[in-house]
């Protein structure tokens, strides 16, 4: 019997440095595909067969519009990522993205963003083990392969021991010409916000989130960050997660001139 497994798309937000349009519609597959398909159609290749995408208030009308109920005829839900505005500037972060599912799971899942390429290979990895393991587990990948040549990033940095993750930890302003300013390391594995997680791991984080939302109320633009969430529960012992070395480069799209370079390169990598 085949196991049912779930990606998951955290795609509730606008870019403003891509025009406020939204990065996973950028046609940029070889075939003319968008970002997110080209995405899908990887997870689907190593056996996703359930699809849910967090959208919020900018995004949900453009998604339902571009997919509807469904993507070669594997269905799909769609989860909101609300806020308050009249006590918050923004949304809670990646961890209350993730939580917006907690009632909807029921399978096994890889959550990831919206606007990145991870490749197949990464997503058949994440999927083998999900049907293999109840750890959770993640891709790590190599620092250095992960930098802008343009502009300093933000990474949440690996600390691991015997495969396993034992702490992540978010660094900022990262020079890829300048590591040591930021005590980093060439070939630190960083996370690139991909992981393979279980339902019962959602309820965990968000047990940190409603303490983290109650001990933050009055702040209206603090987030929870999934590392930092998913760092927590290993410390606490909640959760154990494995780490596998990336067997593709995560490709991104920050700015609208990248969309033509990673066109350029996913045509090349496809002949």
């Amino acid at each position: 019997m085949t196991k049912d497994l779930t990606i998951v798309y955290m795609a509730a937000g606008m870019s403003s440095r891509f025009h406020g349009d939204i990065k996973a519609f950028a046609n940029l597959g070889p075939n003319d595909e968008s970002l997110i398909e080209f995405s899908l159609n990887q997870a689907i290749s190593a056996g996703f067969n359930k699809i849910i995408f967090i959208v919020g208030v900018d995004t949900i009308k453009p998604f339902q519009e571009k997919f509807n109920d469904s993507y070669k005829n594997l269905p799909i839900k769609y989860v909101m990522q609300n806020f308050d505005k009249d006590k918050r500037d923004r949304p809670w972060g990646t961890t209350d993205a993730a939580c917006t599912i907690k009632d909807v799971i029921d399978t096994p899942f890889v959550i990831c963003n919206s606007d990145d390429i991870y490749g197949n290979k990464n997503f058949q990895t994440l999927a083998n083990h999900l049907k293999e393991s109840d750890d959770d587990a993640t891709i790590g990948y190599v620092l250095i392969d992960h930098l802008s040549n343009s502009a300093p990033g933000n990474r949440a940095i690996f600390k691991t021991k015997d495969d396993y993750v034992q702490d992540l930890t978010e660094v900022l302003g990262i020079e890829k010409n300048n590591l040591k300013k930021t005590n980093t390391f060439a070939n630190d594995l960083c996370s690139m916000s991909i992981f393979a997680l279980h339902p019962n791991t959602v309820k965990h984080m968000d047990d940190i989130l409603q303490t983290f939302k109650n001990n933050n109320k009055n702040n209206r633009k603090i987030e929870a960050l999934l590392p930092n969430t998913i760092s927590q529960l290993i410390k606490e012992n909640k959760i154990k997660m494995k780490i596998y070395p990336c067997k593709q480069n995560a490709i991104g799209v920050t700015v609208p001139s990248d969309v033509e370079i990673v066109k350029k390169r996913l045509k090349d990598e496809a002949n």
